[in-house]
């Protein structure tokens, strides 16, 4: 998509950055307490075969989340770098407008709404 001129006011821009700013810190210090959590569980010893299991469910399950949570620091960079861009805002699909509202909720959002649930149900 080409670099636009920013169609949302500075003041507007600046809310989300600083939305999206406040929520990559606070996904950084969870993805940080999660690998020293599970890093925690790997010095304790298993007693047994039902603590064992209990333990390699309780590391996978921190692994999966973490994944999911540097997926979702990705997409806050990415929308950052929209801002710097003057894209924020804008559909990568169709480049409409994305709701304030989604944006409010999703700050980090890619897509309108229409489109979201179109990639969703496979379109």
């Amino acid at each position: 998509m080409q670099n636009r001129e920013c169609k949302m006011d500075k003041k507007t821009l600046e809310k989300y950055r600083k939305k999206l700013m406040k929520a990559r810190e606070e996904l950084i210090k969870k993805i940080i307490a999660d690998y020293d959590s599970s890093k925690a569980s790997e010095r304790e010893i298993a007693q047994d075969i039902g603590d064992q299991a209990l333990d390699t469910y309780s590391k996978e399950f921190l692994y999966s989340l973490s994944d999911s949570d540097r997926k979702q620091l990705l997409m806050i960079n990415e929308a950052l770098n929209r801002i710097k861009e003057c894209n924020y805002g804008f559909c990568m699909r169709c480049g409409k407008k994305i709701a304030s509202k989604r944006l409010d909720v999703i700050p980090w959002a890619e897509y309108c709404i229409d489109c979201q649930e179109k990639l969703e149900e496979g379109e």
